[in-house]
């Protein structure tokens, strides 16, 4: 059963909309003003939100922007119902990410219409970020509610790269988002002496590029491809516009966009601190939870050349060479030219903690 969140003073108001929503199947919570409606989504973590706008302690605009700078709620839709009907209004709403806006009095049918809708895109937009070109399409097929957005679906290009090739440089202007369908790209930067760092190896199924055009600018690193690999192109101003327009879309990218942020900090104080055989250890499991999350994978093996690996290490490649060999004596691991199987998995996260 869904659970839907309602929020609204007015209590003939409240308790008639409660009761239209509960006839047709829904579990609804409500609150009276809008600082507890914010307390109640905060705690109930609904499936939907309908909200006033004209409330005395805190306005339906005010419950909005809190909890779409939560986590747990700035991805759930988002339904204003008020009595006002001007443009500007509505416009306002719409503009802070609201998904939907009904006016006061309305139609039964009207209101569970809408929020048929908007559970049914949300879902739909959960399962789709897979690993393949179809997940892409049915990620922004589904979120390009609007006339100008659903021709980012019909446009979509993809590019062959062989092995080596530049997929963009660094110092670039960013025109484009890339999602990588098949193949493997590292991404790395150019210090002032020439000598390169990789930040990251990206497998298939993931976006590269998106960064640069959240932020505007040039692009912060070079991409290049490791294999043949085949991406989707797609340009940044229809990327800027499905951010803008689907607050769902903007909230997975801020995710993806945290979890990367996340992960910057964590090696930059592995480099500052941590010792050569952690930082292997690390970036080896790192790499492969790439490609497998849960480590599960058997045989659970990690082919790449030992200059990109030292490279993301922060080492010299014979430091590396010596490093792999210590744990291979200590049978952690096997090597077989650019290949590293892990046979011992729990030794080797023990190893990636100092221990």
């Amino acid at each position: 059963m869904k659970k839907i969140v309602l929020v609204e003073d007015n209590p003939d108001v409240r308790e008639t909309t409660q009761e239209i929503l509960e006839l047709a199947d829904y579990k609804v919570a409500t609150a009276a003003s809008g600082k507890k409606g914010v307390e109640l989504a905060k705690s109930e973590k609904p499936d939907l939100i309908i909200c006033d706008i004209m409330m005395p302690d805190l306005d339906g605009y005010g419950v909005l922007r809190i909890l779409s700078k939560n986590p747990d709620t700035s991805n759930v839709p988002f339904i204003f119902l008020t009595a006002k009907s001007e443009k500007s209004d509505i416009r306002k709403g719409m503009n802070l990410g609201a998904d939907d806006y009904i006016t006061k009095p309305f139609e039964e049918g009207e209101l569970l219409e809408a929020i048929d809708i908007r559970l049914r895109k949300s879902e739909n937009l959960k399962k789709v970020l897979k690993t393949n070109i179809a997940g892409l399409n049915e990620f922004l097929d589904e979120a390009s509610g609007m006339q100008e957005l659903q021709e980012l679906s019909m446009e979509r290009k993809t590019k062959t790269y062989r092995k080596k090739e530049i997929i963009y440089r660094e110092d670039d202007y960013a025109n484009y988002l890339y999602f990588i369908i098949r193949g493997k790209v590292k991404c790395m930067k150019t210090d002032d002496y020439g000598k390169h760092f990789v930040n990251d190896i990206h497998q298939e199924g993931t976006f590269i590029g998106y960064l640069t055009l959240l932020e505007g600018g040039e692009y912060h690193e070079t991409a290049i491809a490791m294999e043949n690999t085949e991406v989707a192109v797609i340009p940044r101003q229809d990327f800027q516009a499905l951010i803008r327009k689907n607050r769902e879309v903007a909230a997975n990218f801020i995710k993806m966009l945290s979890g990367h942020v996340q992960d910057r900090e964590k090696r930059l104080l592995q480099l500052a601190y941590a010792p050569v055989r952690e930082r292997v250890s690390d970036a080896i499991l790192r790499l492969l939870a790439k490609e497998d999350p849960a480590l599960a994978r058997v045989p659970l093996k990690l082919t790449i050349a030992r200059e990109d690996l030292a490279s993301i290490v922060g080492t010299a490649k014979e430091s590396l060479v010596r490093t792999l060999s210590e744990l291979k004596r200590e049978g952690l691991l096997d090597t077989d030219g650019q290949v590293i199987e892990v046979l011992n998995k729990a030794g080797l996260e023990k190893a990636a903690t100092g221990l």
